[in-house]
């Protein structure tokens, strides 16, 4: 990940009031915008907020680190009729209620609801924090609610339009595979292969095939390869069979319907009355 590139996409998403902008700690370090302090109290979270989970112990790690030292960089939080919300920061926020801190340091700015978003979505991403599916339902929020293209998003969070393509096409996977994504018993690797099964019920069989044997994305990929052979077998063998039943019906003059079962299978041909069925009987016995 491109972390300059992060970098200047974050730092464009919220000017500062002086219409200069202002992201890092260095920055806030020279004092180019005010921090203030307010009580913790005041602060209501980020709606915006893309991140579903937060790990435990990094966040355990972090109130350690806030007791000790204090918050080393402000919130970005909004003025709101009710108090403020927060902007970016959620980490701390967290972490400093769990610390018990009756005041936080904050930079105060105007937002929207959209560079709300934008600037929770890069902040994490600069992290590393999102696993697919946030980032993926939190460009597709970008998309839906804030009529943005593809390209307009990868520009936004400093990702090719390639990058958000892919990350868009995990929502195509079924709940429980998302699931799966999102709680890291599946990898990004596994997905993409998943995602490249079109019949469901193949994928299906992969994705337990791969959580009871902790399939490596590589053997994954060689277990889809057998799966698309035999379905192309499978679909070619039906191409087959619906032929023969046509040629069939042609010469009897009736529905038929043929199982196969292995090398064998059944023939079956249906009738309407006794006169049908000897008119069928006297075309088998003088085709």
């Amino acid at each position: 990940m491109n972390k300059t590139t992060l970098g200047r996409g974050l730092s464009s998403l919220i000017p500062s009031a002086s219409g200069k902008n202002y992201w890092s700690a260095e920055a806030t370090n020279k004092k180019t915008e005010p921090v203030e302090k307010i009580p913790l109290s005041r602060i209501m979270v980020n709606p915006q907020q893309p991140r579903e989970n937060f790990e435990k112990q990094g966040l355990e790690d972090l109130v350690g680190s806030i007791k000790e030292h204090g918050i080393l960089q402000p919130l970005i939080v909004s003025e709101t009729p009710r108090g403020y919300e927060l902007i970016a920061g959620e980490r701390r926020l967290r972490a400093a209620r769990l610390a018990n801190l009756a005041e936080v340091p904050v930079i105060i700015r105007s937002a929207t609801n959209q560079q709300k978003l934008e600037l929770a979505l890069v902040e994490n991403l600069q992290r590393e924090d999102l696993n697919a599916i946030e980032r993926a339902r939190a460009y597709q929020r970008l998309i839906d609610e804030f009529s943005l293209t593809q390209d307009a998003v990868a520009k936004k969070v400093g990702q090719s339009r390639t990058a958000v393509a892919n990350t868009l096409r995990f929502l195509a996977l079924p709940p429980e595979m998302q699931n799966a994504l999102k709680a890291g018993k599946i990898s990004e690797g596994h997905a993409k292969v998943l995602l490249g099964i079109v019949d469901p019920k193949n994928r299906l069989q992969l994705f337990k095939k791969i959580l009871e044997e902790g399939l490596t994305v590589r053997s994954t990929e060689a277990q889809k390869q057998v799966s698309v052979r035999k379905h192309t077998r499978s679909y070619k063998d039906d191409l087959e069979l619906k032929a023969k039943e046509a040629r069939l019906r042609s010469a009897l003059g009736t529905k038929v319907k043929i199982n196969s079962r292995g090398k064998g299978g059944q023939v079956q041909i249906e009738y309407g009355d006794a006169e049908e069925l000897e008119g069928i009987i006297q075309k088998i016995e003088n085709p």
